[in-house]
């Protein structure tokens, strides 16, 4: 397993202490986030974060990118694109819609999926993936609604991210997981029960993990596991909270 972080986790600081703070932490590899740190369009910006992420010995896992498929608002795909690949990131984090799969018309879905394929044809002559975000408001609201959209999507540049959904049972995220192991890109690494509101230390979710990544070694998967969204979004809670994964990778 690859412990990481993702950036926006601290947005208020500058890259170059979030790489020092990888490091300090034994953490090997970085989300960049589209919004704050490495900005939509912004080549320049990207090259230099690149450059410093890898000259420090860690490794780009993903642009975390808020491009919305179907929605004419917000960045430009090629803008996207043209970013990760000055970054040098291996895939770009996308959004499957602005509305959750309840709410979503089948035309709409549709579009979604249609975006998709049009992206993911676009990052494939670069070599970048596409993974859609595991999260509210969007098709990937729920296991049986993202498996439905990567059905859709069938592509070999086509994947998706996966965080355990709020409020479920252990044996319930459990089986999330599993059932999108096989098209899985990375994880997001946090333990909130029974929502957001409440944030936990790490470790407080240990047999929960404990499981999560058994399963994956299972499954024969060997990726990245990102922290994101510490308590108080304190340095001294990613301290805390890289010290348990990097027990539970084994590191």
């Amino acid at each position: 397993m690859n412990p990481g972080l993702v950036s926006i986790t601290f947005r208020n600081l500058v890259p170059a202490a979030i790489v020092a703070l990888c490091r300090q932490n034994g953490l090997s590899s970085i989300e960049w986030g589209g919004d704050v740190h490495v900005p939509h369009g912004d080549e320049k910006t990207a090259e230099v974060i690149g450059n410093l992420t890898c000259d420090a010995g860690l490794s780009v896992a993903a642009y975390g990118s808020y491009y919305r498929l179907a929605c004419p608002d917000g960045p430009d795909f090629a803008s996207v694109l043209a970013t990760a690949v000055a970054l040098g990131a291996p895939v770009i984090r996308v959004w499957a819609g602005n509305c959750g799969s309840s709410d979503a018309s089948p035309g709409f879905k549709k579009m979604v999926a249609d975006d998709a394929l049009r992206c993911a044809d676009l990052a494939a002559a670069r070599n970048i993936s596409i993974a859609y975000e595991f999260h509210n408001g969007t098709l990937t609201d729920s296991t049986d609604s993202a498996l439905e959209l990567l059905g859709a999507t069938d592509h070999p540049f086509i994947k998706t991210l996966w965080q355990p959904p709020h409020g479920l049972s252990p044996q319930e995220c459990l089986a999330s997981l599993r059932a999108l192991t096989p098209r899985l890109q990375h994880i997001h690494v946090f333990h909130w029960w029974p929502d957001s509101s409440c944030r936990w230390p790490l470790e407080n979710g240990r047999d929960r993990w404990s499981a999560y990544i058994a399963e994956l070694r299972r499954q024969g998967k060997d990726l990245a596991l990102l922290l994101e969204f510490v308590r108080g979004d304190d340095p001294a809670s990613l301290q805390e909270d890289a010290k348990t994964l990097l027990d539970l990778c084994g590191v």
